[in-house]
């Protein structure tokens, strides 16, 4: 029996596995049947993980969608909430039907997506258990499939930042079940699936392939970030910029709106990340702090560079610098030490505010809420310094080498750390890539992915829900 179960400080893991002998698989404990299973799980666990479930949903709606809703212009506010919240109820359903199936059983021989054995959620029950990253210690499978199901709704709402105010509703609704279902549900597979620890002794090879690698990834640094991020901007660039930019003026209607989302996205965060320990105690702690500090360091840092550069510390730039941090942190949450997730947030702001303020107009894409400039490339900040903050030499937290019963942490290598991480990255960013470009083309030369000149500067509240934000 395979359990489902996401990484989480086990980088290494594949690399010791690799060596294990049949003898030495045979002397590990055995995988417990499932009524044993069922003894072997904690009340405050399920309590932590249904909340945070929870809190990444309050990410998304109503936190990602007043974020972006506010940075747009009055005449597309109501389109952008439509966006997000539709993207989140179609994901949700989708998620239930085969995302949960093909991120988060056994592939086989094939570690780039799992099979349909779970497809409409077969066999997943109220009697069902899903692994922690403790030994003899699970979840309800239900409480993983909602948990999870939120990071799929989330993800593909951030893409949408990217082209807002000029992509037909259809047309993205279409994009999004068939971006989930050819690019997000492998990635997490990739990234996030292997047998459990309990497992290792009969399942040794079944994992996906970035989890073999060994590659670092506690919240969802590439799976969220990198992911959506490099889709946006595929995006962006294929739909063609907004009728005016950059010569007419595209301010934020309501940064009151983006700050009380920025806000909520902040909250809803920790249980993003803290709750991807899968368990209550000490790691927890760890990710819920480093998110917190990380946060405040990143928007310190890019208000000092606003007031440096222009003279005055915007909101706008705040709110910003504190996703930046968010995002950087999210791969390594669980890893690193507060002082070093402090460096983290410090360093990702000034990165992200020179690609939001100097390559985008270098080269004159239109990414409309700056996703591939915070999202993607605070993504791929926080994914490298992964493999530095994680070092125990610097108050890490290593990984757990789950070889050992019960595990314990295994030798860490910085260097080959790095490299991993890289390799991570890179496939994340041509997955994502080459899949959302092909998307993109056949939609658009299929039903069309932009809506008419006219529809567009009359603003898509009106023409696309016939309905507006505000009453004038």
């Amino acid at each position: 029996m395979s359990i489902s179960k996401r990484l989480c400080g086990v980088a290494g893991a594949f690399a010791a596995l690799a060596a294990v002998t049949p003898v030495w698989a045979a002397d590990m404990v055995k995988a417990p049947d499932v009524a044993a299973q069922a003894t072997m799980m904690n009340k405050g666990d399920v309590a932590w993980m249904l909340l945070s479930a929870v809190l990444v949903l309050m990410m998304a709606i109503p936190g990602l969608a007043l974020f972006y809703g506010g940075l747009v212009r009055s005449k597309n506010m109501l389109s952008v909430l439509m966006q997000v919240f539709m993207i989140v109820a179609v994901c949700g359903l989708i998620w239930c039907g085969w995302g949960y199936s093909i991120a988060f059983t056994s592939g086989g021989d094939n570690h780039f997506f799992g099979g349909l054995s779970k497809a409409f959620l077969a066999g997943v029950t109220s009697g069902t258990y899903a692994a922690t990253f403790s030994n003899n210690l699970y979840l309800p499978e239900l409480v993983f499939v909602v948990f999870q199901m939120t990071f799929a709704m989330i993800t593909p709402a951030l893409i949408v930042g990217a082209f807002a105010e000029r992509v037909k509703f259809s047309a993205l609704m279409v994009f999004v079940i068939a971006w989930s279902t050819i690019v997000y549900y492998p990635i997490a597979h990739m990234v996030w699936y292997w047998a459990g620890p309990d497992f290792l002794p009969d399942a040794p090879t079944d994992y996906g392939l970035i989890w073999g690698w060994g590659a670092l990834d506690f919240a969802g640094g590439t799976v969220v970030h990198i992911n959506a991020g490099i889709a946006g901007l595929v995006g962006c660039l294929m739909i063609g910029k907004r009728i005016g930019f950059p010569k007419e003026p595209m301010a934020p209607h309501s940064l009151v709106m983006t700050m009380i989302g920025a806000s909520l996205l902040w909250v809803g965060w920790f249980g993003f990340n803290a709750g991807s320990n899968l368990e209550a105690n000490g790691v927890t702690a760890v990710a819920f702090v480093n998110t917190m500090v990380a946060t405040c360091a990143a928007a310190v840092a890019w208000a000092l560079i606003e007031q440096v550069h222009h003279g005055k510390a915007s909101m706008l730039g705040a709110v910003t610098g504190a996703v930046a941090g968010l995002v950087a942190i999210t791969p390594a949450s669980g890893f690193a030490a507060p002082m070093t997730s402090i460096l983290l947030g410090f360093a990702v702001s000034p990165i992200c505010y020179f690609f939001v303020t100097k390559v985008k107009s270098m080269f004159g894409y239109d990414d409309s809420l700056d996703v591939f400039g915070v999202h993607c490339i605070g993504g791929i900040v926080g994914a490298i310094a992964t493999a530095i903050v994680a070092d125990p030499a610097l108050g890490g937290q290593g990984f757990f080498d789950y070889t050992q019963f019960p595990a314990g942490v295994g030798a860490y290598d910085m260097a080959a750390q790095l490299i991993t991480q890289v390799k991570a990255v890179a496939l994340t960013l041509v997955w994502s890539g080459v899949g959302s470009a092909v998307l993109f083309f056949i939609i658009d030369k299929t039903i069309g992915l932009r809506p008419s000149a006219e529809d567009e500067q009359q603003g898509l509240d009106l023409t696309s829900h016939g309905e507006r934000a505000y009453n004038m």
